[in-house]
C-alpha cells in the first residue's frame, strides 16, 4: 500500500479507503463485515469511513465497528487506525436531526462516539451543505470538535466549489484547517471537474472519492443483466434500476475491453482513473467480501495510463 500526502498536511491516507456505507449495518452478516475490515488493515488500509446514519438501521454500522474494534484492534492498533464519521442528513426525528446546526452536529458526534466505544475520531465531517444555517456556524461546530479533542481534524462532503472555498477560508480563520473533502466522483459522475477539485488543490485541501465504481455499475456485474445478489436488486441499497440503461451498459461493455487488454478488471481500471490525478488523495471503496476487496486492491499493481487509452476512455464516456 502506497500513502499520499492528505492536502498540506501532515495526515498520511492509503491510495485506497474502506467505506462502511453498505454491508455492515444491522442487516448484515456481521462476521462477514468483521472479516473485510481485518483483510483491509492487514492490506494496509488504515482509513475507515463513516457516517452516522450508516446502515440500516441508521447508527447500526458505527456500532458494528465499534465491536470490530473491540474484536480485534485493542491497545496501541487504534493509533494505526485513521477512523472518520459524519453528520449532515437525517439520522433522527424532530428539529435537530439533521442538516448543519452546531446542535446537531455536535450531538451527532457524541453519540458517533459512544456506538464506537471511541474517545475521538481522527476525522469528523459536515456531511452536505446547509443553505439554511449559516457557514460560520456549521463550520464553528467543526473548530469545537477538534478544539475539544473529539476529533483530530475537519473535513466537509458534498460541498458545491463555491461553498468549499468560503469554508475552508473560514476555517482557516478559526486555526483549524480543513483537511479534506469527500465528493462523488467516478468516470460516470464527474460534476467535481468542474470546478471543485481545482478549488482544493488551491486550498490545499485533500480530496477523495466516494462511488469510485458509480455504485457498483463500473465493475463486471451488470454486463449481462442485472444479477439477483447486486445493489441493483437490492430493497436497501442506493442504485435504482432505471440507472442501468442500454446506453450505460453499452458504455460499460466498451470500458470493460479496454480493461481486459491492460490486464485489469473493469473495476480495478476505475479505481486507477481516478487515482492518476494526484489532486485524489484516496479512492472510498465498499467490499461485500474479502475476495471484492483484494480484487480492488490489485488496481495498485497498475496506475499508469498511456495517452491513447485515456482518450479511448474520454471518447467512451462522451
Amino acid at each position: 500500500m502506497e500513502y499520499n500526502r492528505c492536502g498540506k498536511s501532515g495526515l498520511l491516507l492509503p491510495q485506497i479507503s474502506l467505506g462502511l456505507w453498505h454491508n455492515f449495518g444491522s442487516v448484515d452478516n456481521f462476521e462477514n463485515g468483521e472479516n473485510i475490515v481485518k483483510e483491509a488493515f492487514d492490506k494496509g488500509i488504515t482509513h475507515f469511513d463513516l457516517a452516522n446514519n450508516y446502515g440500516p438501521i441508521p447508527g447500526s454500522a458505527e456500532t458494528n465497528f465499534g465491536k470490530i474494534l473491540k474484536n480485534n484492534f485493542q491497545g496501541n492498533l487504534r493509533d494505526e487506525m485513521v477512523i472518520a464519521t459524519k453528520a449532515g442528513y437525517k439520522m433522527w426525528e424532530g428539529p435537530y436531526g439533521e442538516w448543519g446546526s452546531r446542535k446537531y452536529l455536535i450531538s451527532s458526534l457524541n453519540q458517533s462516539l459512544k456506538r464506537m466505544n471511541l474517545e475521538y475520531v481522527d476525522i469528523f465531517y459536515s456531511h452536505r451543505f446547509d443553505p439554511n444555517t449559516p457557514l460560520e456556524e456549521t463550520m464553528m461546530a467543526l473548530d469545537y470538535a477538534v478544539r475539544s479533542g473529539k476529533a483530530l481534524y475537519a473535513g466537509i462532503s458534498n460541498y458545491p466549489a463555491e461553498q468549499t472555498k468560503k469554508a475552508t477560508e473560514i476555517l482557516k480563520q478559526l486555526g483549524t484547517p480543513c483537511l479534506i473533502h469527500q465528493e462523488k466522483y467516478s468516470m460516470f459522475v464527474r460534476n467535481c471537474e468542474e470546478g471543485l477539485l481545482n478549488v482544493l488543490d488551491e486550498k490545499g485541501v485533500g480530496c477523495i472519492a466516494f462511488s469510485p465504481l458509480a455504485q457498483g455499475l463500473l465493475t463486471d456485474k451488470y454486463l449481462k443483466g442485472v444479477p439477483k445478489n447486486s445493489r441493483a436488486s437490492n430493497p436497501n441499497g442506493h442504485l435504482q434500476l432505471e440507472e442501468i440503461s442500454e446506453e450505460k451498459v453499452t458504455k460499460i461493455v466498451a470500458l470493460n475491453g479496454i480493461a481486459k487488454n491492460r490486464n485489469q478488471s473493469l473495476a480495478q481500471m476505475a479505481l486507477a482513473w481516478l487515482l492518476k490525478d494526484n489532486r485524489i488523495t484516496s479512492v472510498l471503496i465498499g467490499a461485500s467480501s474479502v475476495g471484492q476487496l483484494n480484487n480492488n486492491i490489485d488496481s495498485l499493481q497498475n496506475l499508469d495510463f498511456t495517452a491513447d487509452e485515456l482518450n479511448a476512455i474520454e471518447n467512451i464516456l462522451k
